[in-house]
């Protein structure tokens, strides 16, 4: 009996045990994502929002620069790779990484000297197609064009999809907000492949981050300054990088 009971203990122990590591190996399927918040306290990210930035002029893009009081000076231009226009009467001006009306107000007071009413009018005839960086544990890790309207899920396949250290529960989204700061939330792509209706998925936007980390949040730095400041052509007036106090979504 003795025997018996000390090999009934030892099976359970066994049991106990293969459970506990099937579920380190194995986070995304056995443990809930807990809200980001609880786990990134001290990270400086604005509050996510999901409504729609302002249209932020970048090289590549196709405008057409409009004087009405001159329309002499009317130009169709391209934003050139360091993030400047050339126009009549006026050095290159840098337009890249701010908004259209905020542009024209620069290029206007840059004609203020010469013409009497220097109202400028721009309108972004081509622009320069949508990109999205993918990167951390994807097979293809990237600078990616967006066919249209897609979401994290989607972005993650375009990059070849996820490797098997990648967690799934917890992938990392980085948007620019309105304001010029950084904005963070996490989306669980396990639930997205199993019920996408309760998954929480959002379209993706203009040079959206989509990170795949192994345990968190920790290697986003490091991307970003792999993936994002060695690859622009500008340097854009903001910073994705983690530090100092904020909100975490």
């Amino acid at each position: 009996m003795l025997h018996r009971a000390r090999a009934l203990g030892l099976a359970f122990g066994l049991v106990l045990a293969v459970s506990a590591c099937t579920s380190q190996s194995n986070p995304d399927l056995f443990t809930p994502a807990p809200h980001p918040s609880a786990r990134f306290p001290n990270i400086g990210y604005a509050t996510w929002s999901d409504e729609e930035p302002p249209y932020r002029l970048y090289p590549g893009d196709v405008l057409s620069v409009e004087v009405p009081a001159a329309p002499e000076l009317n130009r169709l231009v391209t934003v050139q790779p360091d993030g400047r226009i050339s126009l009549p009467l006026l050095e290159p001006i840098m337009v890249a990484d701010r908004p259209v009306a905020e542009a024209e107000a620069l290029i206007s007071r840059a004609y203020s000297s010469q013409l009497l009413r220097p109202q400028v009018n721009i309108d972004v005839k081509t622009p320069t197609p949508l990109r999205v960086f993918v990167g951390g544990e994807v097979d293809k890790p990237g600078v990616y064009d967006m066919p249209g309207d897609i979401n994290a899920l989607q972005a993650i396949i375009m990059a070849g999809g996820f490797k098997t250290s990648g967690r799934r529960s917890e992938v990392v989204i980085i948007r620019r907000g309105a304001d010029g700061r950084a904005m963070l939330r996490t989306v669980n792509l396990v639930a997205a492949m199993t019920n996408p209706a309760r998954s929480g998925l959002v379209p993706l936007r203009r040079f959206d981050i989509v990170y795949v980390p192994r345990t968190g949040i920790a290697e986003v730095g490091l991307f970003v300054q792999q993936y994002l400041r060695d690859t622009l052509p500008v340097q854009l007036g903001f910073s994705y990088a983690a530090g100092g106090s904020g909100a975490v979504f």
